[in-house]
């Protein structure tokens, strides 16, 4: 009896981590769920159009790209590979986390595999740095609320993002960068962290200034990729 009570009190503690790591996620990434949606109804969505592809693709940058191209004439082919190619970087997460996740099921598996972004993968790598187990119980504490906010905004920027005439005048679109870098800084301590952010960085911007974006996403992921694969490898004497 007391051994029950005790794993669902552990479930619940993990639930509640979870949960409240999601809290500055969603207060981060609320301006840019608003304004796809807003932008993706000024494209000729519907608002059931602009919920429905936040809910089925769940990927906020090449959401951005799949607006900008469905309203044109070219190839289907072309938009779906222009979508892989910007989402190409939740391929190398899930390699990542796999290991982190042997112990799950096959559809916990699918499930965290489907709902795994760039904040997920950066929490659930930081909590397995500090030696604490990925449990499928914390990943949906931490996962869920921050899908169902996503499509909360994306409905609400559909229906009211006309209203917000110019974002970036208030400053929002500021916040999700700043997350973005607290995750980058708290690898900090990894090995081989500054070479291959910097590669990843310097990569990124010559392929925006060349290129362009969204390409300047996977191009600097894949540089940083590429450096960390040719670096040899020293033994383990801090967090991994």
């Amino acid at each position: 009896m007391s051994t029950a009570f005790s794993k669902t009190s552990a479930a619940r503690n993990e639930l509640r981590d979870g949960a409240l790591t999601a809290i500055p996620v969603i207060v981060a990434a609320a301006p840019f769920g608003v304004l796809f949606g807003a932008l993706a109804v000024e494209n000729g969505f519907s608002v059931f159009e602009a919920v429905l592809m936040s809910a089925t693709i769940y990927g906020g940058a090449s959401q951005m790209v799949g607006i900008e191209l469905f309203g044109q004439k070219i190839a289907p082919w072309l938009v779906v590979f222009s979508i892989f190619a910007v989402n190409f970087r939740h391929v190398l997460y899930s390699a990542s986390i796999g290991r982190l996740i042997r112990n799950w099921t096959f559809r916990q598996k699918a499930a965290g595999f489907f709902l795994l972004v760039d904040p997920q993968y950066a929490e659930t790598e930081t909590r397995a740095a500090m030696g604490k187990p990925v449990s499928f119980t914390w990943y949906m504490g931490l996962a869920a609320p921050i899908y169902v906010s996503w499509l909360t905004e994306t409905w609400i920027g559909g229906l009211f993002g006309r209203l917000i005439t110019n974002p970036h005048a208030l400053g929002i679109d500021f916040l999700l960068p700043i997350y973005f870098l607290g995750l980058v800084m708290g690898f900090r301590k990894r090995r081989m962290w500054l070479p291959v952010v910097g590669a990843s960085a310097f990569a990124s911007i010559a392929a925006y200034q060349t290129i362009g974006s969204p390409w300047h996403v996977s191009i600097g992921a894949v540089a940083g990729i590429l450096l960390a694969a040719m670096m040899p490898l020293k033994p383990r004497t801090g967090p991994v």
